[in-house]
C-alpha cells in the first residue's frame, strides 16, 4: 500500500472510457484468468448492468462456467448526473480498502480479480445467490449468521487499523495512503452533516406530511450543536479505517453468509462512524416494518428479531473488540510497559472499559446522524421509500426521527444498548402530528 496521496484521476488525461456492453466484452476476453473463470465464448456471455447505487455502473457477466461481477466508478455522481462531476480515484481508494478488509478480515468481502486504475474499473468474485440485506428487511427475512460475520468484519477492520495495533509511523502511513479521497468525505460531511439541518436544493422527504418536522429541524439549535460537533469528529479524528458507507445496502447476504461490498468511501476516522451505520440501518429497517405489514401484527417475529440484532451487533463487537486488544495489543497507544503488574493491568482494563463506554455514546450519535439524513436529505432507504402510502411512510419516518433526534441531543440517557432498544420499542406505536394531514 501507497503512503503518497492519490491524485484525483482525469479522465482526459487517463484514456478513461465508459465501457459499454460491447467494450466490456472485448476488454473481460483480453483479461486470461477472467475469461477462463466465465468459460465459453466471449460472444455467448451475458452482460446486464444492475447498478442501483447513487455512483457508479455495476455489470454481472456470465458464462458457460460461471459469473463475475464489474463495477466502473463514472465521473459523476450518478443520481445527480454530470453537473456534480466526482473523481475517478475513488476506484482505487475502494480497491485499497477491499484488499485491507480481506486481509484482516478474510472471507467476509468480494473476492478480487481484477483491476485497472486507468478506467476505474474492478472484476470481482460474483455473489450468488446473496441479495442487498436492504431488499431482505424490506421482505422480513431474518439472517442468522448476520451478527457474528458484521461484528468480526467490524472489530478486526478497526482494531488491527487503530494505534492499538500499529505503529505511530504504520497508522500514518495508513492515513496518507487514503488521504486523496477527501472527495467522498466532502460528500459525507455535507449530505450528513450539514444538509438536513438548512436548506438544501437536494434535500426532500415526504411532504407535504414531514413538512413541518423539516422546518423544526432547520430552527433546533441544539440539534445543530449536537450535529457540528459529530461532524468535527468525523473530520479530525483518524482512528482507524473505516468503510466509509456500511449499510445496510454495502451488505449482500444469505442464511449462511455475509459479504461487505462497495468501500469506495474508505478513509481513516472515528470508529463509531461504521458502528453507528450498521446501526442505524437496522434501527430503520425496524421502524419501516410496521409500513410494510399486510395485517396487523404479521411482522412481530421479525421486529423482535431486527431489535436483538441491535443489541447483539454491539454487544459482540464489543466483545470482539476488547479481545483483540487483551490480546497483547502491539500498538504505540497504551504502552504495555506504562501498565506492568497486577495494579496496571487493573488500571488498563478499566481504561479499556471507559474507551468503549466513549465508543458507544459516538456510535449512538452517528447512528442518530445517519438516520436523519436518510429521511431528509438526498439518498434516502428503499426501508421507508417501499411504503407506497405517503402518510404511513411519513408516520413511519417521523418515528424514527423521534429517536434520532433524542439520540443526538441526549446522548448520555443512552447508557447501554438496551436504552436504544428500549425507546425505539416505545416509539413503535406513537402516533406523530404532521403537516398537511387528511
Amino acid at each position: 500500500m501507497s503512503s503518497a496521496p492519490r491524485p484525483l484521476a482525469d479522465p482526459r488525461r487517463q484514456g478513461y472510457r465508459i465501457l459499454h456492453e460491447a467494450d466490456l466484452r472485448d476488454y473481460i476476453a483480453e483479461i486470461f484468468d477472467v475469461a477462463a473463470r466465465l468459460g465459453g465464448e466471449p460472444a455467448s456471455w451475458t452482460i446486464t448492468e444492475v447498478g442501483d447505487g447513487n455512483l457508479n455502473l455495476v455489470f454481472i457477466v456470465k458464462g458457460a462456467r460461471g459469473g463475475v461481477a464489474v463495477k466502473q466508478a463514472l465521473p459523476y455522481v450518478r443520481l445527480v448526473g454530470e453537473s456534480w462531476p466526482l473523481p475517478l480515484s475513488r476506484a482505487h481508494y475502494e480497491y485499497l480498502a477491499l484488499s485491507k478488509q480481506a486481509q484482516l478480515a478474510p472471507g467476509l468481502v468480494p473476492a478480487l480479480l481484477h483491476h485497472n486504475e486507468n478506467l476505474a474499473l474492478t472484476v470481482m468474485e460474483l455473489l450468488e445467490p446473496h441479495i442487498i440485506m436492504r431488499k431482505g428487511l424490506v421482505a422480513g427475512t431474518q439472517y442468522p449468521r448476520f451478527v457474528d460475520d458484521i461484528t468480526t468484519f467490524m472489530a478486526r477492520n478497526l482494531f488491527f487499523t487503530s494505534d492499538l495495533a500499529l505503529s505511530a509511523a504504520e497508522k500514518k502511513e495508513g492515513i496518507a495512503a487514503f488521504a486523496g479521497n477527501h472527495a467522498l468525505c466532502k460528500i459525507t460531511e455535507d449530505l450528513i452533516f450539514t444538509d438536513p439541518y438548512r436548506i438544501a436544493e437536494q434535500n426532500r422527504w415526504t411532504a407535504p406530511y414531514l413538512d413541518a418536522l423539516a422546518a423544526e429541524l432547520r430552527d433546533d439549535m441544539e440539534l445543530h450543536v449536537a450535529i457540528s460537533r459529530l461532524k468535527l469528529k468525523f473530520m479530525a479524528s483518524p482512528e482507524a479505517l473505516l468503510h466509509g458507507d456500511l449499510h445496510t445496502g454495502s451488505i449482500m447476504v444469505t442464511e449462511s453468509q455475509t459479504r461487505v461490498i462497495d468501500p469506495e468511501f474508505a478513509f481513516y476516522g472515528p470508529m463509531g462512524f461504521d458502528v453507528g451505520a450498521v446501526l442505524a440501518n437496522l434501527l430503520m429497517a425496524y421502524f419501516a416494518s410496521a409500513g410494510h405489514e399486510r395485517s396487523p401484527g404479521e411482522r412481530a417475529a421479525f421486529e423482535g428479531w431486527v431489535l436483538e440484532t441491535v443489541e447483539q451487533v454491539w454487544s459482540e463487537f464489543a466483545r470482539k473488540f476488547l479481545e483483540l486488544w487483551r490480546a497483547g495489543a502491539a500498538g504505540d497507544a497504551y504502552p504495555a510497559s506504562l501498565f506492568a503488574g497486577e495494579k496496571g493491568a487493573a488500571r488498563l482494563e478499566a481504561e479499556r472499559q471507559a474507551y468503549l463506554q466513549r465508543l458507544f455514546t459516538e456510535t449512538v450519535g452517528f447512528a442518530a446522524a445517519k438516520t436523519i439524513r436518510r429521511i431528509f436529505g438526498l439518498a434516502h432507504n428503499i426501508d421507508f421509500e417501499l411504503i407506497a402510502d405517503p402518510k404511513t411512510r411519513a408516520i413511519s419516518e417521523a418515528r424514527a426521527v423521534r429517536l434520532a433526534r433524542a439520540m443526538m441531543v441526549e446522548t448520555g440517557t443512552f447508557r447501554t444498548i438496551a436504552d436504544v432498544t428500549g425507546a425505539a420499542r416505545k416509539l413503535r406505536d406513537w402516533m406523530p402530528e404532521l403537516s398537511g394531514w387528511r
